[in-house]
C-alpha cells in the first residue's frame, strides 16, 4: 500500500524564506514529508521543476455582502470561492457585517448561513463593527474573539459604518484587551463629504470626480488619526488598501518611532490609476470605482517599493464583486449614477495572485520568497491561522500552487467569477496557476474547475502572530 496518498514530485518549493528542490508528500489532506526521491503516493503530480507556492490567503475581500437594495454583490460564496481557487488562493477571509442598531452576533450568524454549504476553499470571517454599543464591546466582541473570531475591520468613512473617534478607542481597547487584530479602512469622510457636495454643486458627478472628492490627503489624515489612536491604547493595527506616497510617509513615521502599525495594499493601486476612472465624462469609468481610488503612476512606483522593502505586510484582493450591466451594480436600478452613489469595489479574487507573480517575481521588482510572505504567510499569521495555512512546511494543510510561466492576454473570459468585467482587461501577464490544491484535493487543473461545494471548511482563528500579545493596560505618561 503507498505511504502517501499524494505525492508532488520534481517541485520548485518557495517559502517565505526558502526555495529549494524537493518531492512533497501528502496524507490526510496535510503535508507529511518534503524531501528528495520520496516513496509512492496513491496519486502522483510531477512538477517538473516548476515553483510550488502555498495556497494565497486572501485577507480582505467582500462575498455575498448584504447591500441595500437594488445592489447586490455579484459574487457569493460558490463564484467566489471558485474563482479563488482558480486562480491560486485557498484559503479566503471576507466580512460579517453588522448594520447599526443590529446584534453582532446575529450578523456572524447571518454570514455563516450565507456560507453553508457552499464554498470550494477554506474560509473564515473578519468582523466589521459599525455599532459599539455597551452589550457589544462588554459582551459579543470579547465572547466572539474568545469564539476564534480574532479580527475586525473599523471604518473612518461611509456613513452606514463609521465610527468616531471616541467610539474607535472603545472598539481598540477591546483588540488590546482580548488579543485581537484591529483593520482600519482610513479616509477622512468630513472632507470626502465637503468635498462631494462642491463637487455635485458644480454638476461634476462622473466616476473620474470620484477621485476628486478623495485627494490623498483624506487618505493621509485618517491614517495619521488612526496611528495616534493605536498609539494612545497602544495596540497594533493595520491599515488597509493604502493607496499612495501620502498614507506611505505616515506609517514609515509610525514604524521609525517604534509602533505597531502593519499596512496592507492591493492590486488597483499597482495596476489602476486615476486615468483608468475616465479623462472625460464616459460611465465606464464607473468599473474602476473604488475607495480609496487609484492614483497615478508615480504612486505605483512608491507602493512596489513598500511591497519591496517590507512596508507593506499583506497584498490583499478587497474584491468587491458588481456587475457593470444590469440594474443591481454599477449602474443601480439600470440608471448611470452620480459618483456618489455607485457602489465602491473592483474584482480581484482571481487575478490577485497571478498580478504579482508576472509584475513582481517574473519583472524583477519582488522575489519569489516575497511573492509568498506577502500573499500566504503573512496573512496566515497577522489573522490567526498560521502556520496551518501559509506553509509549505510538515504539519501544514496541503494547499498549493503550481505555477505555469507562460505569456497571455487577460480577458474576463477565462475568469470564474460572476462580474461581467475585469478592470485588467487586455494585460499582457507572464503567470497563471497552472494547478491549485486545497488540502491535498485538485481545485483547478490548469483548464477546468474541479473542486466541490462545500468542501471548504469553517476556520476558527487563533490570536495573530505578528505581533505580541498586550495585556497590561499603558502607564499614564
Amino acid at each position: 500500500m503507498p505511504a502517501f496518498d499524494l505525492v508532488i514530485r520534481n517541485a520548485r518549493a518557495v517559502t517565505a524564506s526558502d526555495i529549494f528542490d524537493c518531492d512533497i508528500a501528502v496524507k490526510d489532506g496535510r503535508i507529511v514529508q518534503l524531501g528528495q526521491d520520496l516513496p509512492g503516493g496513491t496519486r502522483e503530480i510531477d512538477a517538473a521543476g516548476r515553483h510550488v507556492t502555498p495556497g494565497g490567503v486572501d485577507a480582505h475581500c467582500h462575498l455575498d455582502q448584504p447591500e441595500p437594495p437594488p445592489v447586490r454583490m455579484a459574487d457569493d460564496f460558490d463564484t467566489g470561492t471558485r474563482s479563488a481557487a482558480c486562480g491560486g488562493t485557498t484559503t479566503v477571509i471576507p466580512f460579517a457585517l453588522q448594520h447599526k442598531g443590529q446584534s453582532l452576533r446575529d450578523a456572524v450568524a447571518d454570514y455563516h448561513q450565507r456560507a453553508e454549504g457552499k464554498a470550494h476553499v477554506d474560509y473564515t470571517f473578519h468582523l466589521i463593527v459599525s455599532d459599539p454599543t455597551p452589550k457589544v464591546l462588554e459582551e459579543e466582541l470579547p465572547a466572539l474573539i474568545r469564539e476564534g473570531y480574532t479580527s475586525f475591520k473599523i471604518y473612518m468613512t461611509y456613513d452606514s459604518l463609521k465610527l468616531d473617534d471616541g467610539q474607535i478607542l472603545d472598539v481598540l481597547s477591546v483588540a488590546r484587551e482580548h488579543g485581537a487584530m484591529a483593520m482600519i479602512h482610513a479616509e477622512n469622510a468630513d472632507c470626502i463629504e465637503w468635498l462631494t457636495r462642491r463637487l455635485e454643486a458644480a454638476g461634476r458627478t462622473a466616476p473620474r470626480y470620484h477621485a476628486h472628492a478623495r485627494p490623498m490627503l483624506v487618505e493621509r489624515e485618517a491614517t495619521h488619526r488612526a496611528i495616534a489612536l493605536s498609539e494612545l491604547v497602544d495596540v497594533p493595527i493595520l491599515i488597509v488598501h493604502v493607496s499612495g506616497k501620502e498614507a506611505v510617509e505616515q506609517i514609515r513615521w509610525a514604524r521609525a518611532h517604534g509602533l505597531n502599525v502593519f499596512a496592507e495594499t492591493c492590486p488597483q493601486y499597482l495596476f489602476l490609476s486615476a486615468e483608468d476612472l475616465g479623462i472625460d465624462d464616459s460611465y465606464h469609468g464607473a468599473k474602476c470605482v473604488c475607495s480609496p481610488p487609484p492614483r497615478d503612476k508615480s504612486n505605483q512606483r512608491v507602493i512596489w517599493q513598500g511591497l519591496a522593502d517590507g512596508l507593506f505586510t499583506v497584498f490583499s484582493s478587497d474584491h468587491a464583486p458588481y456587475r457593470f450591466d444590469g440594474d443591481d451594480g454599477k449602474k443601480a436600478g439600470g440608471e448611470e449614477q452620480p459618483f456618489r452613489h455607485i457602489p465602491n469595489g473592483i474584482p480581484g479574487i482571481e487575478t490577485r495572485m497571478a498580478l504579482l507573480w508576472s509584475e513582481g517575481v517574473m519583472a524583477g521588482r519582488i522575489t519569489p520568497q516575497k511573492f509568498v510572505e506577502l500573499t500566504s504567510t503573512n496573512p496566515a499569521k497577522a489573522y490567526g491561522l498560521h502556520p496551518r495555512k501559509g506553509s509549505l512546511a510538515v504539519g501544514a494543510d496541503a494547499d498549493l500552487v503550481i505555477w505555469d510561466e507562460r505569456e497571455f492576454v487577460l480577458r474576463n473570459s477565462q475568469l470564474h467569477h460572476n462580474v461581467d468585467y475585469t478592470p485588467y482587461e487586455g494585460m499582457h501577464l507572464t503567470a497563471w496557476p497552472g494547478m491549485t490544491l486545497a488540502r491535498g484535493e485538485v481545485v483547478w487543473d490548469g483548464s477546468r474547475f474541479t473542486g466541490r461545494a462545500g468542501a471548504g471548511r469553517f476556520l476558527h482563528c487563533g490570536h495573530p502572530t505578528l505581533l505580541p500579545r498586550v495585556a497590561a493596560p499603558r502607564p499614564a505618561r
